[in-house]
Order: C-alpha cells, then structure tokens, then sequence
C-alpha cells in the first residue's frame, strides 16, 4: 500500500492546471523511481497470471498510452501494481503538440479533455529512456510502445512516419501500438478509413515480418482505434485487421462526441473526451469487435475504467487486457490493485 493515500494528494493535483499537475506528478515519478521513495505510491502487484497474443502478462491491467508520452516512468508507474505498462505516442521526430491550454477537467463527470497533440521529444530520446527502464520488465512486467505520425507530415506519407517508427521502437518492445486513432493531429482518423487503413497495415506487417526475422522474436502489433465508429465501419476494421494478419486491437481511444458532458464547464473545448462518459461507446466497438473477430483474438479494452467493476465490465464485453488513463488521475493508484483483483474473481 503507498505510504501516502490519493486522497490527500489529490486536492493539491486538482488546484493545479490540469497539465501542470500532470508534468509536476511525472517529474516527481521519474526522480523517485527505484528510491525508497517510491514506497509513496507504490502497490504491490496482484498476481493473475494470462496468455495473450503469445505473451505472459503478470495480470490483466495495465496502464494506457498517452500518460507517459516520452517513456521517462516506466518502472515507477509500473510500481503501482500494474501488469503492462503502454507509453508513447511517440513521433518520429519530436514536436511540441497543439497550443495550451489544452487539457481540461470535468471532475462532475469523472472525465478530462485532452487537445495535446502528440507532444513528445521524438524517437532517439524515448528510445534512451526505455533502455533506463529495467526493474518493471525484471519483474515481469509487459512493455508495449505506442507509435504515430507527425503532425507536419501529410497524411499520404503518413507510413513513412509509422516505419520509421517501428524500426526504431521494434527491439525495444514486447508489443507495439499502432495509433490511428487520435483526434487531435489532422486527418490521422481517416487512417481508419477502409482502402487507407488496408494500405498502411499491409507495409505495417511486411516490415514487422522483416524485423521479426532480423531481431529473432515477435513483438506483437496492435492497433488502436476509435469509439466514434458504427457497425459497418467496425466490420470494415475487424476485417482489415484479420487480413492483414494482425496480432490485436486496442478499443478505444477517446471521443469527440460531447453528449454525455452537456453543459459543463469545458464540455465544448476541442480536443478527445475520456473518462467516465467513452465507457459505453468502448464497450459497445469492444463487444461488436469480438463478435467480428470471434473468440481468441486478443482486444485490450479501455475507456472510462474507474473501478473494479468497470474492469469486469470490459472483461463481459469481450475484452482480454484492460487499461486505465483517466481512472487513474480521478482514483489514484490504488486502482491497478481494485482492478487486477475485481478481474480475477470474475
């Protein structure tokens, strides 16, 4: 149990910009990480041992990208009892993302908006931070590597951006994360898109064959989609995803539907909203995908997970994994510990 509870860091965290609580929170994490004073938020990891896309996860819950973006924390969030940690997006090069201010709280609906924009100091630097991180993965631990495009790059070279990418992060993952999925760098949803998407993940798998070969092991890729996708549209991704042999599916990321959060205070800046509102447009793309994909076929399920039984509720919609972002800024650390628990009892 963390020497200091949620609760009474919480207040400060949330008389902050919402930003500048998230930069102060990591700088704390990446300094105290592996001291004795990682004891003030350390938990210790529920064992639940699974299989999933040929990789032996400690438990069902991990952490979700976008927290993280330059890798600098890995074994201190990993110290809060996760069992996969996903860090990145990470460009090729690194850029400064979208003006501020550009995150926003909407603590009436356990959510956050979110307009960063892939903000990140570019492959070399993540790169050397993830070779620093060594007790998470020493215990266990599953690292996955989220990828994307910059910002600069036109969307028709949007793959030369993503092979860059996966060149680099490759040797370094146990699994990649393809993002095509976020709503604030331009035109990237239209990668989700039936001829464009069918097009970047056949390049996507040749080079992730080649690489296989090169290094001797298979990482796994998977890619993460939207919750802002109908039926026919998440027929056309399930089948994309099979044909092109990939490995699995991460759902969702955020929403830029705003129907749930009407009225409140920042509901209509731009930018993707997550939290307690995507957690039933996430499992409803999590429940069509599996009954696309059919049993076997490895889904991470993510969006709006604020407690143990949020986590089942995922499990029951199809998923294998689940992750937490939003949950863990609104409940703190010991929510890893709540839901590795809640799923295996399940």
């Amino acid at each position: 149990m963390a020497l200091v509870p949620y609760a009474l860091t919480r207040p400060f965290l949330f008389g902050l910009d919402p930003e500048a609580a998230h930069e102060l929170t990591l700088d704390a994490i990446a300094r105290f990480q592996n001291t004795p004073l990682q004891c003030l938020w350390a938990h210790s990891r529920v064992s639940d041992p699974v299989s999933v896309a040929g990789l032996k996860f400690p438990n069902r819950i991990g952490l979700a990208a976008g927290l993280d973006k330059n890798g600098r924390c890995i074994d201190g969030l990993g110290a809060m009892g996760f069992g996969f940690i996903e860090v990145g997006t990470v460009t090729p090069k690194g850029q400064p993302g979208n003006p501020k201010p550009r995150m926003f709280r909407l603590p009436e609906a356990d959510a956050l908006i979110n307009r960063l924009g892939f903000n990140n100091e570019g492959l070399d630097s993540f790169l050397a931070n993830v070779k620093r991180a060594t007790s998470f993965r020493r215990n266990g631990g599953i690292l996955g590597l989220n990828i994307g495009k910059n910002a600069v790059t036109p969307i028709e070279n949007a793959v030369d951006d993503y092979l860059i990418a996966l060149d680099g992060v490759y040797p370094h993952a146990d699994y990649v994360t393809v993002n095509i999925s976020s709503p604030n760098t331009k035109n990237l949803r239209a990668l989700q898109s039936d001829e464009a998407l069918d097009a970047l993940l056949s390049r996507l798998q040749a080079r992730k064959q080649q690489l296989a070969r090169q290094h001797g092991r298979n990482a796994p890729m998977f890619v993460k989609i939207a919750p802002d996708l109908d039926e026919a549209q998440v027929k056309v991704i399930a089948a994309t995803l099979r044909n092109n042999g990939i490995d699995g599916v991460i759902a969702t990321n955020t929403t830029i539907g705003r129907d749930a959060v009407k009225g409140l205070k920042h509901a209509e800046e731009t930018g993707g909203l997550s939290g307690r509102p995507v957690f039933e447009a996430s499992n409803r793309v999590i429940a069509q995908l599996r009954a696309e994909l059919g049993a076997g076929y490895p889904i991470i399920g993510v969006g709006g997970v604020l407690s143990g039984a949020d986590a089942q509720a995922k499990l029951r919609a199809g998923a294998d994994l689940v992750q937490v972002y939003t949950g863990l800024i609104y409940r703190g650390p010991a929510l890893a510990g709540e839901c590795a628990r809640a799923m295996r009892s399940r």
